[in-house]
């Protein structure tokens, strides 16, 4: 339901979750993700999308779509034209719009995230322009379903809603500035309800491009890790149903969680690499605090970016460090890419469902393949499972061109599901 802007004599409303769908390739839904992030396990194997013989690194962590396609509005046709990344968004789409109960005859917003899109579209489009560039089959069709804003097309007609449809796509914090984004639309009065997230696929031509930069590991992906000598990549989607808690508690809705705050901010320092001691990182998370009326001791676990880039976590973990101050020698940090993979647009958006999984459930999310810590993390990395009393976490995304951005979610008030 979208209504008139909100006065600014009228407190702004609070947001919650009522749903969530998560895709990664420790599964499909809340149970199989939620089991993984708690074990801190591994879900990476050798690339079997494409040919990846001729790069020097050949695994990722793969998404094990279903075999039998959902049931939704879309019609056969609109069926065959999903690609992998919009299987991947509906899937999630699907789940957090049925946990959070809502009705097809609803006139929300839909804010997605992403980096890649349709590129595997793009990819058919090139290869068939190439090898027989005056045969043109199918080329209009590709054209077309290239556009992400087609993929939110189908989400919009396979669950029966209809409203506006933002794209946003800064690299790595796609997926946040989407959630963050859908926040402050909720929070200005310009809708009572939003169905927000990231998603991407892994495709050819990111895998090779991240890789001939050198990029991706050779061997694990290790965050904070002494030894880290890159990152992995991951597929996947998440979604989350926003809405306001008054709206959630007039129609009896189960809230999964809170966002409490939301901050994003440009780090001009260089196109790639962020500022050494993480000046825009930790503008951020004291920006999200300040937005929530938190100070950092009230924080009870990070989610960090950690993408196991030398540059990238020395970084933030000089921000974390200097953020935190003395609690940050007792504060539990992890990164859930170390068993994910880095799922570009899509990361910002499943690191927000795992923080309210462990929210949710009481855990804290453990990270694989840690050993010996870099010397910038005065923090405690979670590299094993373990249950824990939590009720705040912020969640952290850093992207290329130096979007950074911050999360904090409170826990529910209502019983698990």
């Amino acid at each position: 339901m979208l209504f008139p802007t909100a006065s600014l004599a009228q407190p702004a409303p609070r947001v919650v979750v009522t749903g969530v769908g998560i895709v990664t390739a420790l599964g499909c839904g809340w149970k199989p993700n939620a089991a993984g992030f708690r074990a801190g396990r591994s879900a990476f194997r050798p690339v079997s999308l494409f040919d990846v013989s001729r790069q020097r690194v050949k695994r990722a962590a793969e998404v094990d779509l279903p075999a039998v396609p959902l049931k939704t509005r879309l019609s056969p046709r609109q069926n065959s034209r999903l690609d992998r990344a919009a299987s991947l968004l509906l899937l999630a789409s699907v789940e957090a719009w049925q946990q959070a109960g809502w009705e097809s005859v609803e006139d929300l917003p839909l804010v997605l995230g992403t980096t890649a899109g349709g590129m595997t579209f793009g990819e058919a489009y090139f290869r068939q322009a190439t090898r027989t560039p005056g045969c043109a089959p199918g080329q209009a069709a590709r054209a077309v379903h290239y556009q992400p804003q087609v993929q939110a097309r189908m989400v919009l007609d396979g669950l029966g809603f209809d409203g506006p449809v933002t794209i946003i796509s800064n690299a790595c914090a796609s997926g946040a500035n989407a959630i963050g984004h859908a926040w402050e639309m909720i929070r200005a009065g310009q809708a009572e309800a939003v169905l927000t997230g990231g998603y991407d696929a892994l495709c050819e031509m990111v895998f090779a491009g991240f890789d001939a930069l050198q990029a991706l590991s050779p061997t694990l992906c290790r965050p904070f890790d002494a030894h880290r000598d890159g990152l992995a990549l991951g597929e996947g989607a998440g979604i989350l149903a926003l809405e306001t808690f008054d709206r959630a508690r007039r129609r009896g809705a189960l809230i999964l969680g809170e966002v409490a705050a939301y901050s994003t901010a440009i780090d001009p320092h260089h196109l790639t690499q962020p500022h050494p001691e993480g000046e825009t990182a930790l503008a951020v998370m004291k920006q999200a605090c300040a937005a929530a009326g938190l100070a950092p001791e009230a924080l009870d676990y990070v989610n960090a970016h950690g993408t196991g880039t030398p540059l990238n976590d020395s970084s933030e973990a000089l921000a974390i460090s200097r953020w935190a101050g003395d609690r940050a020698v007792t504060l539990p940090v992890s990164s859930t890419k170390a068993g994910i993979g880095h799922l570009l647009g899509a990361a910002g958006a499943v690191e927000a469902v795992s923080c309210l999984m462990a929210l949710r459930e009481q855990w804290l999310p453990a990270q694989a393949a840690f050993d010996s810590p870099d010397p910038a993390c005065r923090f405690p990395i979670v590299s094993r499972p373990r249950d824990a009393r939590i009720g705040v976490a912020l969640s952290n995304s850093f992207g290329f061109g130096g979007v950074n951005a911050a999360l904090i979610f409170r826990k529910g008030e209502t019983a698990p599901p």
